[in-house]
């Protein structure tokens, strides 16, 4: 089991330092002068080249890759002496702690990872993250709660009725979910559900968790803007989850247990609810918790479209504004948080499942 762990670990540290250098360089080649960008119109050739200097956009692209690796790593090279050095680390200006030793001029030291500042508003890009990612994990999680429950009631109700008009009635309805763009799906939801119907449904086009009161009376939780945007990200996990439930169900109630459960004279209610449904959840679970990892990093357009104040939003203003460290900081946590949660998925598995482990 130990080494199926550190191979697992160690696969997902490899996936991270490419995302890590793909990122990277894809960022630092796009068009754009994020020091231009900054300086608006006063930019001179004086002040751009002061500005990159600071930026230390100024050095050879390797060496700013090796800088960027080693603000990232929680044990890092930094030379307190030299702004110039391969090895200083950028947040050694805000004193530092956690040094371990020194030789030299070279100091290590043991960080949590940094992940730069922002170039417009120069506050750190993790206290950015902070700040934006529980919206972005309360819309996932409330999307998957939404698509877990709906899910199973709806394939359930399938493999019961199956071959009649509910049956085809889901299975339409699954097919539509699963072939719909998230955003042309969020544009039609909010379209529909906040202008159309607007007089019965009081739903907002646009909203946040939080509104602020017309009256000045500060903020208030509005949890009903949390509807449509949950709805519309949920969409596509709810329609997998119909089928899946709907083909876990008719394979549960095929097994010999549920013949004999009937033949003991159990009511049929009973037998699907206690034996039946128990069995099916299985990979109904499973497969959620998979979803639930992308829909953390697939809310993006959605929140988008409905001014959702989660990672979506940071990450397109990022775009927008050439804020390449927001950009490129919102990316790496979403694609860490993603490694996490599929090595403690395959672990979970190997502890299961013990023939996981041979593959």
């Amino acid at each position: 089991m130990l080494r199926y762990t550190l191979k697992r670990l160690a696969y997902g540290l490899l996936v991270i330092l490419g995302v890590v250098t793909l990122v990277f360089f894809l960022f630092n080649i796009l068009p754009g002068d994020p020091a231009r960008m900054m300086l608006g119109q006063r930019a001179d050739a004086e002040s751009i080249e002061i500005i990159n200097r600071d930026l230390g956009r100024d050095r050879p692209l390797g060496i700013q890759y090796l800088c960027y690796l080693n603000d990232l790593l929680p044990l890092s090279l930094h030379n307190v002496t030299d702004e110039n050095s391969a090895f200083y680390y950028e947040s050694t200006k805000y004193s530092p702690s956690g040094k371990l030793f020194t030789v030299g001029h070279t100091t290590l030291v043991a960080k949590v990872p940094y992940l730069r500042r922002s170039y417009q508003t120069k506050r750190k890009v993790s206290e950015i993250i902070a700040t934006a990612f529980p919206q972005t994990a309360l819309l996932a999680v409330t999307a998957m709660a939404l698509a877990l429950v709906l899910g199973v009631g709806l394939g359930v109700l399938s493999a019961l009725k199956k071959d009649t008009w509910v049956d085809r009635a889901v299975l339409m309805f699954s097919t539509l979910g699963m072939s719909l763009p998230s955003f042309f799906a969020a544009i039609l939801i909010a379209w529909f559900f906040a202008y159309v119907l607007a007089d019965w449904t009081h739903l907002n086009m646009f909203g946040n968790l939080t509104t602020v009161d017309d009256y000045g009376r500060g903020e208030y939780l509005d949890l009903k803007n949390l509807i449509l945007p949950a709805l519309t990200l949920g969409i596509r996990p709810l329609a997998t989850l119909t089928q899946l439930a709907k083909n876990s169900m008719l394979e549960a109630l095929s097994q010999d247990y549920i013949r004999t459960a009937r033949a003991k004279g159990l009511p049929y209610r009973k037998v699907v609810a206690n034996h039946a449904l128990r069995n099916a959840l299985n990979p109904i679970v499973t497969s959620a918790s998979g979803w639930l990892a992308g829909l953390l990093a697939g809310a993006v357009f959605v929140e988008y479209v409905f001014d959702w104040k989660g990672m979506g939003i940071v990450i397109v203003d990022g775009l927008e504004q050439y804020d390449f460290p927001v950009v490129m900081g919102s990316i790496l946590f979403v694609c860490v948080l993603l490694v996490l949660i599929n090595i403690v998925t395959d672990i979970l598995y190997g502890v299961l499942d013990p023939r996981v482990r041979l593959t």
